[in-house]
């Protein structure tokens, strides 16, 4: 009886779940709060932001043009920048959250806490949820109250948690990807080389694909900016209509612009050297943004799956 109560004592001692998930979430959340990199593309960020903000104003007062209220600034917009800001946010949060345990040995004394290394990779994962999270929202609500105070009432503001939620879309397709290299090389420098790499490939090759070839569908289901369209309408420059990409990195501006004008097609086209854009196809908008959110979600399982397995089953080495 009374080794049988010892056992039950040593059991019922054992840390709960949710109590050994939060302690990982809250070493990984310090951990990011520290990281310099993280800081400085937040500063970087806000710094941009700053400069959407006071740009028009500028030019305005330079060319002596009148300065008009825009009430569509903010959300107009379409979210975050650019797919370069997203990528940028993904892998400093998480280029160094698998690799680093490895290379500083701090994974040796992680492992031999009564945690399993699921609880570990998971709550890294929400952690890094989490900062990104709390930087967006700080980013968006910077820029709709700089909105209003420079540019008037701001319309449509309800719709910035959606897109913070597509930005977070958008920018854990990067994280998941970042996550599987850091896994598979447990080398920091070379998981940074690798994303930018795999970043810029895609950026630069996407753009040239996309107008000068009639196979640019291939590029719907490659994360980034994807194929190059645009919803017809007023002419804007060389185009017949307003611009738009309808990749995973441009989740956001496309549900805003669904929401607003749901009947909206895309129109892609070819640039055919001496004879002008030649219209390929349109497709409504709806189809767009739903293949590019189940794009993403299928990036972020798969390439998150294979980084979990990676780290799970990593030897360790004293």
């Amino acid at each position: 009886m009374v080794y049988t109560s010892r056992i039950s004592e040593k059991v019922s001692k054992k840390p709960k779940f949710s109590d050994r998930f939060l302690a990982v979430v809250k070493y990984e959340l310090l951990w990011n709060i520290r990281k310099k990199k993280f800081l400085g593309v937040l500063i970087a960020a806000f710094a941009f932001s700053t400069l959407s903000l006071l740009l028009p104003v500028i030019l305005s007062h330079a060319f002596g043009a009148p300065f008009e209220a825009n009430p569509n600034f903010v959300i107009g917009r379409g979210g975050i920048s650019s797919g370069f800001t997203l990528f940028l946010f993904a892998l400093v949060s998480v280029m160094n959250s698998i690799s680093g345990e490895f290379e500083s040995g701090t994974i040796i004394p992680l492992v031999t806490k009564p945690v399993s290394r699921s609880i570990i990779f998971f709550g890294k994962v929400f952690a890094s949820l989490l900062t990104i999270s709390a930087a967006y929202s700080l980013l968006y609500a910077y820029m709709a109250i700089g909105g209003t105070v420079i540019y008037g009432p701001q319309n449509n503001l309800h719709l910035m948690p959606l897109c913070i939620l597509g930005d977070l879309l958008s920018t854990f397709v990067w994280v998941s990807i970042v996550l599987a290299l850091g896994s598979l090389s447990k080398n920091t420098i070379l998981t940074a080389i690798s994303a930018i790499i795999v970043f810029l490939a895609i950026s630069i090759s996407a753009p040239i694909v996309s107008v000068f070839s009639e196979g640019a569908w291939i590029l719907n289901y490659v994360p980034g900016n994807g194929a190059s369209g645009y919803v017809k309408g007023a002419n804007q420059g060389m185009l017949p209509g307003t611009s738009v990409t309808t990749g995973t990195d441009s989740i956001t501006s496309n549900l805003v612009r669904y929401i607003l004008s749901p009947s909206e097609k895309v129109t892609y086209f070819k640039v055919e050297v001496g004879a002008g854009i030649k219209e390929l196809y349109s497709e409504p908008l709806s189809t767009v943004l739903s293949r590019s959110m189940l794009v993403a979600l299928a990036y972020i399982t798969i390439s998150t799956f294979t980084a979990w397995y990676a780290f799970k089953n990593a030897q360790v080495l004293e």
